[in-house]
């Protein structure tokens, strides 16, 4: 199989775990009340840890190899900067859709330079697809429950909008693949705006929504979620 086209199968699978975690989101159903409440606390904390985990193991140390410190800090705080202005924005428009936001910043990132890992010649591809899955299966979860609780968007097009965005995939590897592997700079960059954007929306709006008043499992899937990217970023040699 020609790479580009393992490129282009690996991020789509990996995309459609997002629409998967919304499948999930959908019909799941716990009783007592409590302990669906409790569980859902916790699929936010391991998306947040997920997240975390992106950032310290994938993004940043990635993004700041091939960058002098001027510019990781550039980089770095204009991600944070621009998805506050961003924030701001939904905030006037009434659309809180922060995981979903975190979904995609996490995401696109991740494909670019998986394709730019494969123009390369590293065989660490399929499992970081693999890990990327991982990651947007409660984070596709995290985003639906976001999304049909504060929005009057129906279900099912909630879902077909997340098969449509697992699209992204593809086109993010096969850039990464094609022409950006060239640049390692340029990508370098992208991961520690996608970085600092996703470090705003963990502690403005994934984290408070965490806490559960006298439960205490829900930030275990916090640990949960950044131990994911730990052991991930170990098998994959980092």
């Amino acid at each position: 199989m020609d790479d580009w086209i393992e490129v282009a199968l690996l991020t789509l699978l990996a995309g459609g775990a997002m629409p998967v975690g919304a499948l999930i989101a959908r019909f799941e159903k716990i009783r007592p009340d409590w302990l669906e409440e409790e569980f859902r606390h916790s699929v936010v904390a391991f998306g947040g840890g997920a997240l975390l985990s992106a950032i310290a193991l994938v993004l940043v140390p990635e993004g700041s190899s091939n960058l002098s410190p001027p510019l990781v800090v550039v980089c770095f705080s204009s991600g944070g900067l621009a998805f506050l202005a961003l924030d701001v924005f939904l905030a006037s428009l009434h659309s809180p859709v922060s995981q979903l936001a975190a979904m995609l910043s996490d995401f696109i990132p991740e494909a670019l330079a998986l394709g730019a890992a494969f123009a390369s010649g590293s065989s660490a591809g399929p499992l970081l697809a693999g890990i990327m899955a991982l990651q947007n299966l409660p984070e596709g979860f995290n985003a639906y429950r976001e999304l049909t609780a504060s929005t009057e968007i129906r279900a099912r097009r909630v879902i077909v909008a997340f098969s449509l965005m697992s699209l992204f995939g593809p086109v993010a590897g096969l850039t990464g693949y094609f022409w950006l592997a060239a640049y390692p700079t340029v990508i370098s960059g992208i991961m520690l705006f996608a970085a600092g954007g996703i470090m705003y929306l963990i502690f403005q709006d994934i984290a408070p929504q965490v806490k559960l008043e006298r439960h205490w499992a829900p930030p275990l899937g916090a640990l949960a979620g950044f131990l994911l990217g730990l052991i991930g970023q170990m098998l994959t040699g980092g």
